[in-house]
């Protein structure tokens, strides 16, 4: 409520003015006023103390503006992906050191890799975030690195592990899976380009690893990076490079 009250307003509010309008007590007020300033999303007047929204919060639209873009311009090539290679296909971006799935198209086959829309994963546990780590500022990769959980036994759980399977990503252009988040399940994934240039999602294929072999997985490579570099045209990248 005092969020959307400040950002109707055209002026900065006082706290009475905020506690009148949302009928909360300025006590209250204070408080989440508080909360938000030390986030960064208010600014005060120095002379006044009145309370407007900063720029930190129209960051966080825009921000979900192009995750609604991405999965709006992927979705055709997720399908395509799914007909082609009739595994799991899934859409994610990185958010501190897990991907979350933003859309999926499941497997037709009875037995096939799950996930739900808006779950999270490790990204350094799974294709679809190594893909993405590979392309992130070295000191992204190294805060990441410092503390990698092993959830099987192939799990890379070290920075000096990490490091050679990111510059093997950059440099065939796709990452892999093989049963390090879940043991049974495989999978390769390949990253998605803003128009500028910036690696902040991926387009992964997972499926059980008797189907989803090593062989396989050179074979279905190409169709995936075609899918990201065909996502990655429609958001507006002009490179040429993988």
């Amino acid at each position: 409520m005092i969020l959307e009250a400040l950002a109707k307003s055209d002026q900065p509010r006082s706290v009475r003015d905020l506690a009148e309008q949302t009928e909360l007590g300025e006590s209250h007020v204070q408080s989440a006023l508080a909360v938000f300033e030390h986030a960064g999303y208010l600014a005060r007047e120095p002379d006044t103390g009145r309370c407007g929204l900063s720029l930190k919060l129209w960051g966080l639209g825009v921000g979900l503006f192009a995750r609604l873009e991405l999965k709006r311009e992927a979705q055709r090539h997720l399908s395509e992906l799914a007909l082609r290679t009739r595994e799991t296909v899934h859409l994610s971006v990185l958010a501190g050191a897990d991907v979350i799935y933003i859309d999926k198209i499941d497997s037709p086959e009875p037995l096939h890799a799950s996930s739900d829309v808006g779950g999270k994963a490790p990204a350094h546990a799974v294709a679809i975030g190594k893909a993405i780590l590979a392309f992130q500022p070295s000191h992204v990769i190294e805060e990441i690195g410092r503390n990698l959980l092993a959830f099987t036994p192939r799990t890379i759980n070290s920075l000096e592990g990490l490091e050679p399977e990111l510059s093997a990503v950059r440099s065939q252009g796709y990452a892999v899976n093989l049963g390090e988040w879940r043991g049974a399940v495989y999978g390769l994934a390949a990253p998605i380009r803003r128009a500028d240039g910036v690696v902040e999602a991926a387009v992964g294929v997972s499926g059980p690893s008797a189907r989803l072999t090593p062989e396989m997985i050179k074979l279905m490579a190409e169709q995936v990076m075609e899918a990201a570099d065909e996502i990655s045209r429609g958001l507006g990248y002009a490179g040429t490079g993988r």
